[in-house]
């Protein structure tokens, strides 16, 4: 209630959304703003879209509470009898692409993780297919091992200035350090595929890789060794202003987006489902809060803020003060 930023979450959460069946029929997004720039230099801010191509199907809430509490392995089985049956999970990759200049004038924030662009501004665009079609053979090596970080980027596709992006840059990879150590990338589920690993790394726990030989571990040098390639350097931008932990000042309004979400994009049933599932979580909350938060509410909809109001018992005023 005291980050009024997260209502267009709160609402995706609360909504059938918030309770897929199964992974199988669920989208994914990337929802932090990532950067392409091709080989003109040219700069482009992207959204990355991951559309099941088995359909949207969710739960009730009543539903997802029986599940988990007498199957908590339910979507993980189900992903894999899929695939055990000779099947595959399939998604259709689609990303929207902003050219970066359109950003600067832009009516949302393209770095607010808690906006999304409307896609009558910025289309989706068709890019490919992401395919699960063969099940860990080793759950520990295959899963428990894995290390994914958005800071594990190929050539061409670059962070944005997206705040809660550049913190995970830095927290994944540490983390990884800290659950497998700081070779984690040289377990085999972690390694380049096709690729060999030549940098100044050296020594530590877990080195398998033979600790690259005798190649020197400094730059530079006189023995042939690995010497970085400009090519694949960040590409640069422009800042001005000062440092500092300022509070951002884009003049995002942060209940547009939810509001229409309410208002254009559910039906009754799911607004009843939202409701319901808002109500149920808010009513053990003090009464300050639920009065704080059903204003948070009536700002993305009138409707929204009253129905949520009544639901705890108060009276729909409350939610306009």
């Amino acid at each position: 209630s005291l980050t009024p930023e997260s209502a267009h979450q709160v609402t995706i959460l609360f909504s059938d959304r918030g309770t897929p069946d199964g992974y199988r029929h669920m989208n994914g997004y990337s929802s932090h703003t990532f950067k392409w720039v091709n080989e003109k230099g040219e700069q482009f801010f992207i959204k990355y879209h991951f559309k099941t191509d088995s359909g949207i199907k969710n739960l009730s809430a009543q539903q997802a509470d029986q599940i988990k509490s007498t199957d908590g392995d339910y979507a993980t089985r189900d992903l894999f009898n899929h695939i055990a049956s000779g099947k595959s999970a399939t998604w259709s990759v689609k990303v929207q692409i902003m050219p970066a200049k359109d950003a600067e004038n832009y009516k949302w924030n393209v770095f607010d993780i808690t906006k999304v662009w409307p896609h009558k501004d910025y289309p989706l665009v068709d890019v490919g297919k992401m395919v699960l079609n063969r099940n860990p053979e080793n759950y520990f090596a295959d899963v428990e091992q894995s290390a994914f970080s958005p800071s594990h980027l190929v050539p061409g596709i670059e962070p944005s200035q997206d705040k809660m992006l550049q913190g995970r840059l830095f927290s994944y990879p540490d983390t990884h350090r800290h659950r497998l150590g700081g070779n984690y990338d040289q377990i085999p589920i972690n390694c380049p595929y096709r690729s060999k690993v030549a940098n100044g790394q050296r020594d530590g726990f877990m080195v398998v890789n033979g600790n690259q030989g005798s190649n020197p571990n400094y730059e530079p040098n006189t023995f042939n060794g690995p010497v970085q390639n400009p090519s694949k350097a960040l590409s640069q931008f422009k800042v001005q202003g000062h440092v500092f932990r300022f509070t951002p000042k884009h003049p995002n309004c942060d209940f547009e987006q939810p509001g229409n979400l309410f208002r254009k994009v559910m039906n009754d049933t799911q607004r009843d489902n939202l409701i319901n599932n808002i109500v149920g979580h808010l009513k053990n909350a003090n009464r300050d809060i639920q009065e704080r938060q059903v204003k948070i509410f009536y700002k993305c909809d009138s409707q929204y803020g009253e129905r949520i109001a009544k639901g705890l018992g108060f009276p729909a005023q409350k939610s306009r003060l």
